[in-house]
């Protein structure tokens, strides 16, 4: 006979029922209101509704990129035109004289020697140009 924890007899008692939660229709539920509310929300517009006033004049344009490439044989090239390498320094500085961005991107064949490189960079600071970056291929993946 098996253990019982109620008396012999009082196992059923009539006129109780047991009450249970189903759980998976409310969580039906909350998800189908989460979706509804993650659908919705990109769609609300935040702001002030103004007409604008038209203007004439073209917007103002973005400063092209100021591109130092230097080759395999030495030769300096600012923005696609050859520099000699006497007048790098002068053009650097007559091309950043009325520039807001005073950032020099440095494209240098890999096969250059590490000194040259270096070379071009200092003569880029002498130039005053502070901000420097270096313009490299991102590696290949094997």
């Amino acid at each position: 006979m098996a253990f019982s924890p109620e008396p012999s007899g009082a196992s059923r008692r009539i006129g109780t029922s047991l009450a249970e939660i189903n759980i998976i229709p409310l969580v039906d539920v909350v998800l189908v209101l989460l979706l509804i509310f993650m659908l919705t929300a990109p769609m609300m517009y935040r702001g002030i509704d103004v007409n604008l006033p038209k203007a004439a004049s073209k917007p103002t344009a973005v400063e092209e990129r100021m591109v130092l490439t230097l080759t395999r044989d030495h030769s300096l090239f600012l923005n696609d035109k050859r520099v000699g390498s006497g007048a790098l320094e002068t053009a650097l500085r007559q091309a950043f004289v009325n520039r807001k961005d005073k950032t020099l991107y440095l494209k240098a064949d890999a096969a250059l020697a590490y000194g040259a490189v270096v070379e071009t960079m200092d003569r880029v600071r002498r130039a005053g140009i502070e901000r420097l970056g270096m313009v490299t291929e991102p590696a290949r993946e094997r």
